[in-house]
């Protein structure tokens, strides 16, 4: 059975899956950077060489993300949207919404029981509840991005933040520093401020079934608490959120039909 390689390209990070069958063989995430063709060569090289494959052993390769048409290497080229939704369905197929949070751009998928989009909304026109917006509060609050996730989980309550502006929610917190209020309780806030502006996302698509989180921002636990709270249902993360775009990449490249058999899962 041949393996078949997805590249997700992302604006922020480019990740490779190689799939054999329902197995995947192996994986790989760098950063893009300012040469998004070399770092698509050099994450796919080190995915073929942790699967033990040369190039050309590959059935196919499918690019998606931002810089999927630009990779020389890539046999076809799909939308990111239906690569994070056949990836997550391949998941968890009981999957009916995908909210994908990445660094630049968020997105909720909603699906049917095959896996294939039935409608989408996506904010990718400014930084707003996305992995950057995050990024650009936590250089505010003078902290590591990977500390956002304690701070908030410590916070016994949510300060609220009015504005989703990135420059403008970056003033309010640092006013909300010099007035002396407390760094986890501001940084829960901001959690919670995206996890609304997801919210009211969600609610332009029909909202049924299980709702699987993917994307960079679904490793902070801190984002997937404020999900969960105001959505009010659990939330499927997979295992390695970052790739379910590159998994879905490799799954249309080899036409393989989801299954349950797949990646490790955690229901939260």
């Amino acid at each position: 059975m041949r393996a078949f390689a997805g590249i997700d390209v992302g604006s922020l990070c480019t990740k490779v899956v190689i799939l054999r069958g329902e197995e995947v063989l192996s994986w790989s995430l760098r950063r893009t950077g300012a040469d998004p063709v070399g770092a698509a060569r050099r994450c796919f090289d080190e995915a073929l060489a942790r699967a033990g494959l040369q190039e050309g052993e590959l059935g196919g390769v499918v690019a998606t993300g931002y810089g999927r048409l630009r990779i020389p290497f890539a046999s076809r080229q799909v939308t990111e949207i239906t690569c994070h939704a056949r990836g997550a369905h391949f998941l968890f197929p009981k999957t009916r919404t995908v909210i994908d949070i990445g660094g630049q751009d968020a997105k909720v998928i909603a699906l049917d029981e095959r896996g294939k989009v039935l409608d989408f909304v996506m904010n990718d026109k400014c930084a707003a509840g996305t992995g950057r917006f995050l990024e650009v509060m936590a250089q505010a609050l003078e902290m590591e991005i990977e500390e956002m996730a304690s701070e908030a989980a410590n916070a016994l309550k949510a300060v609220p933040i009015s504005s989703m502006c990135t420059v403008f929610a970056e003033s309010e917190v640092i006013s909300l520093v010099a007035e002396g209020s407390r760094r986890d309780e501001i940084v829960w806030g901001l959690h919670r401020a995206i996890a609304r502006r997801i919210l009211g996302m969600a609610k332009r698509l029909p909202m049924k079934g299980e709702v699987t989180f993917t994307g960079g921002v679904a490793k902070n636990r801190g984002m997937v608490r404020a999900l969960r709270e105001l959505l009010g249902i659990p939330l499927n993360i997979p295992h390695e959120p970052q790739i379910v775009g590159a998994l879905g990449a490799a799954l249309l490249a080899s036409s393989t039909s989801p299954s349950v058999r797949a990646a490790e899962r955690l229901k939260i």
